[in-house]
């Protein structure tokens, strides 16, 4: 298991961007967060297997690509805490 705490840049606010996101992680065994930044990013931390997370982002850019200018992307230890994938406040 392990982390992947992405921040995307470009037209990601206002457009269901988050929504969207939970939408696809229904597809996937990950677990996680996706919230609004007041700098107009949009975060996400998403845990899970590598794989399950790389098709997961994937998705994500497939869907998003053209709205996406930027992507961050860092690895990190999986925490375990989360037992679901939903929009934080």
């Amino acid at each position: 298991m392990i982390a992947k705490f992405v921040h995307y840049t470009g037209n990601v606010q206002g457009v269901g961007f988050r929504a969207t996101a939970s939408m696809i992680a229904r597809d996937y065994p990950v677990v996680g967060w996706v919230r609004n930044l007041d700098d107009g990013r949009v975060e996400m931390m998403v845990e899970g297997e590598e794989t399950a997370i790389d098709e997961f982002l994937r998705e994500i850019r497939s869907r998003w690509g053209d709205d996406i200018s930027d992507e961050h992307v860092e690895t990190q230890e999986a925490s375990g805490r989360y037992t679901r994938f939903g929009i934080a406040r």
